[in-house]
């Protein structure tokens, strides 16, 4: 089985404007939220650039992400392993969890660590395992690769779609030229406000075109790819 699933962060506005492209090719995808930042105006300078940081509020959230899946990121955003305090770990994911759960109608289950560089080591990842409704949790730390992993609070993405343009391309030709033997795992993250900073709407939706309507290949969420 050859999979295709996507994960983006923090709620932003533009997650609306991207769930348009998603659905438009069949695709599916898992969205990160801060339950305690939902509603919240915000701006951003990346690249020089200024960017919009508006987070959905949390009276659309079922509505916006319908068909695709509400994940954790942290009640705030902290950066995890800078937290010496277990509890506050604890509180941060599984408030939020808890939280999402209510306003997406479902149980969460899924989580991607907040923040960039080391966001995660092998003591927070097991105080999730451990301590947490937590059922996979996605790094940032790109694979470059499709097969599957043991350690799933651990998950490395394929690949980071801004830092890696060039890269999603090439590792989209290769999945699609892999034969349909056994489980593989094309899995590209990111920011939907990223797309903002260089207007990359178009060469995302690029992308999505090339890898749509694909007999071989299975357009599944987070959830419904790692937890198979």
């Amino acid at each position: 089985m050859k999979i295709l699933t996507f994960s983006y962060d923090d709620g932003v506005t533009q997650d609306i404007r991207l769930i348009e492209l998603f659905n438009r090719y069949g695709m599916k995808a898992t969205f990160n939220l801060n339950s305690a930042l939902l509603g919240t105006p915000g701006e951003l300078i990346r690249e020089g650039k200024h960017v919009w940081h508006n987070k959905v509020a949390a009276s659309e959230v079922r509505h916006v992400y319908e068909g695709h899946e509400v994940a954790s990121h942290t009640l705030t955003h902290p950066l995890l392993p800078a937290i010496e305090d277990e509890e506050e770990i604890v509180r941060q994911v599984e408030e939020d969890r808890l939280a999402l759960s209510e306003l997406a109608g479902y149980e969460v289950v899924g989580f991607a660590y907040p923040g960039g560089g080391i966001n995660y080591d092998a003591r927070v990842s097991e105080i999730l395992r451990r301590r947490t409704g937590v059922r996979y949790c996605r790094t940032t730390v790109s694979s470059h690769a499709f097969a599957p992993q043991k350690n799933l609070y651990e998950f490395q993405p394929s690949v980071y779609h801004h830092a890696e343009w060039d890269t999603l391309f090439s590792l989209g030709e290769r999945f699609l030229a892999l034969p349909d033997e056994g489980t593989q795992v094309f899995y590209v993250w990111g920011h939907a406000y990223e797309f903002d900073i260089h207007d990359t709407w178009d060469r995302f939706e690029d992308f999505l075109r090339l890898m749509s309507a694909r007999p071989d290949l299975c357009y599944l969420t987070n959830r419904e790819a790692l937890l198979l």
